[in-house]
């Protein structure tokens, strides 16, 4: 038995010319986690287009072919999977973009699957080996009980910045109407965790200190979190995250990290208007003071990776040039713009399209750097133009230097010099280190920079009081 898994890609991410380091960040885990499903005697080749060439030329043809889909890479993942099936290999598709249209992919595939995949994979299987395979699988029982683990073996570790990414739970308790979230979790639970003990012992098949959750919100569950960040006190790690506003402020979670060995968290501020804030359903933002988390982050040595989305309903032309302003004042080490994308199967989509604002269903552009609907409070041209002008100036060396001049010590100044200019300055070497495969080599650097945050002050953080905080208003 001969498995394939694929992870396409976008033209850009093979591209001779030029590859951004994000490409070359995160393995695919998703693919990786259903090998581990398969029998011992399976030959499993597991191939991520971002980081290496895919053939499809290979003799002999594989049995099955299991691609994981995106919207950007639809496209692409069609072609592969149209070329596989005319040489008659049994192909199957799944993901965010499949669980959204599942017609549109089916048209590509023997096998589409709807939602997570640990309940319904190990019923495909059972189903493939008798000949009796379904062409559709729709996921209902959520749970990350008896997971087998991940297929590390399969991962290439020297493609990646990041080989130790990890995901201990499933989707947010948040129902933000842009996110894809809630159409993949639909008929069933949207936010789940593993067991503590299951997590604690998948790090600790991790070699070196570094991690990388990849868990929409690590702080979801607070009893989970709390009882996480205890087994892995102690450890030597050092990881980043994401979390939401809210649990950030929230006594007590934020040191517990710290102690655990958090460094970087990546933040969804999304917009500094309050008025787009509820129309996208976003309300754990709403009342937050977002300059107090990011001083609480700082003051517990944890850099800040702010997210910020353009193009949303009240936000006029001048929303690029006060976003920047602040994120500068703010001293937050690294920041991540968007334009708003309605993507399928979210709210916002239905919303756009039900107003006759969307441009075009070229899934291509959808990669939140191009503007692919009407927007209200600007043109078109002002939104891409406004978005990359973002970028420019917020990660300018004036910039830079600016933001390292809001810390107090000299050596969190150098920090930030080194971490924000390092990241987008430095793109040509990353590039040249992308290929000739040596991009695993800055991990020890990442980790030097990540190292120099944190333990000093993790006691000394202040916890604010439970009360509601003025957002920064526009």
């Amino acid at each position: 038995m001969r498995v394939k898994m694929i992870l396409p890609a976008l033209t850009e991410a093979t591209s001779p010319f030029f590859r951004p380091i994000k490409y070359s960040l995160f393995p695919p885990l998703g693919l990786a986690t259903l090998a581990g499903y398969l029998p011992g005697d399976a030959h499993v080749t597991l191939h991520d287009e971002h980081v290496q060439r895919l053939r499809l030329d290979e003799d002999p043809v594989p049995d099955l072919v299991v691609i994981q889909v995106y919207i950007t890479s639809a496209r692409r993942s069609y072609e592969i999977a149209d070329h596989y099936r005319a040489r008659g290999a049994y192909v199957v598709l799944g993901g965010l973009h499949v669980t959204s249209l599942p017609d549109e992919a089916a048209a590509h595939a023997d096998t589409v699957f709807l939602g997570p995949g640990e309940d319904t994979w190990p019923q495909f299987l059972a189903d493939w080996y008798r000949g009796q395979a379904k062409p559709r699988y729709t996921s209902t029982t959520r749970t990350l009980a008896g997971l087998p683990p991940i297929r590390r073996d399969l991962i290439d570790r020297h493609r990646y910045l990041v080989p130790n990414s990890i995901v201990v739970s499933r989707g947010c308790p948040h129902h933000c109407d842009f996110c894809y979230k809630d159409a993949f979790f639909e008929g069933g639970k949207s936010y789940y965790t593993q067991t503590v003990e299951d997590a604690l012992a998948e790090i600790d098949r991790l070699p070196g200190r570094h991690l990388y959750f990849l868990d929409d919100h690590l702080f979801g569950n607070r009893r989970f979190a709390t009882e996480l960040f205890a087994g892995m006190t102690g450890m030597g790690r050092l990881w980043q995250a994401a979390a939401t506003v809210d649990s950030i402020l929230a006594p007590g979670l934020l040191e517990q990290a710290v102690a655990a060995g958090l460094r970087s968290m990546f933040v969804g501020f999304e917009t500094i208007n309050s008025g787009n804030l509820a129309g996208s359903r976003k309300r754990q933002n709403i009342g937050r003071d977002y300059g107090a988390v990011v001083r609480r982050l700082h003051d517990a040595g944890v850099m800040v990776n702010a997210s910020f989305v353009f193009g949303m309903d009240d936000d006029g032309p001048d929303v690029f040039d006060r976003t920047v302003a602040w994120a500068i004042e703010q001293g937050i080490e690294t920041a991540t713009f968007h334009i708003m994308t309605p993507y399928p199967g979210t709210g916002l989509f239905d919303r756009i399209a039900g107003q006759e604002r969307l441009l075009h269903r070229d899934w291509d552009r959808y990669d939140t750097r191009q503007v692919v609907f009407e927007p209200r409070g600007m043109t078109r041209e002002q939104l891409e133009d406004g978005y990359w002008r973002a970028y420019r100036d917020f990660y300018r060396w004036g910039s830079i230097w600016r933001g390292a001049a809001a810390k107090e010590s000299l050596g969190d100044r150098l920090r930030h010099m080194a971490y924000s200019g390092g990241w987008k300055k430095f793109e040509p070497v990353w590039d040249l280190a992308i290929r000739t495969r040596a991009v695993l080599h800055a991990l020890p650097l990442l980790e030097s920079t990540l190292g120099s945050f944190g333990g000093r002050r993790a006691e000394a953080a202040p916890v604010p009081a439970r009360r509601e905080l003025p957002l920064l208003q526009g």
